[in-house]
């Protein structure tokens, strides 16, 4: 049997208690998640965070640390996700840049409004991620290796 994870990214960004999130509508519904997505054939971890939080967000994302590793298979599919989720922060919104059509909104939400279930999540991931960047030193890095 072969097994092919989609490998994507996402971004932790914190400024005091808020977190800066993205309102997604990938069913109707909306969902709240980090500012994520899958890795182009050609990038780089860090240059795929970068383009997806541009994309996500209109704000240049400068990443700092990986927070961790996570796979998570979908409940009742065979759909299988490898998450790098790096920790950074943001500049100002960028003029004039318009968001990715997928996204409806970006907020920022204190741990305890992300946690309240008023919005869904996207994944289980979305708290685990928040939560790890609460307890774990982030990793450096210089841990990433891109081979050409």
């Amino acid at each position: 049997m072969s097994w092919s994870p989609s490998v994507t990214v996402a971004a932790v960004i914190r400024d005091d208690e808020y977190y800066l999130v993205v309102e997604e509508r990938p069913d109707g519904d909306a969902v709240i998640n980090q500012p994520a997505g899958h890795v182009e054939f050609g990038e780089t971890l860090v240059h795929a965070v970068k383009r997806e939080v541009l994309e996500e967000t209109g704000r240049h994302f400068t990443p700092t640390g990986l927070i961790g590793i996570y796979q998570w298979t979908v409940p009742d599919t065979n759909r299988t996700y490898l998450r790098f989720c790096f920790s950074g922060q943001v500049g100002e919104p960028v003029p004039g840049h318009k968001l990715d059509p997928d996204i409806s909104a970006t907020h920022w939400m204190t741990i305890d409004q992300i946690a309240s279930g008023r919005t869904p999540l996207r994944s289980p991931l979305v708290l685990r991620c928040l939560e790890d960047a609460l307890r774990e030193p982030a990793i450096s890095l210089e841990a990433l290796h891109a081979m050409d």
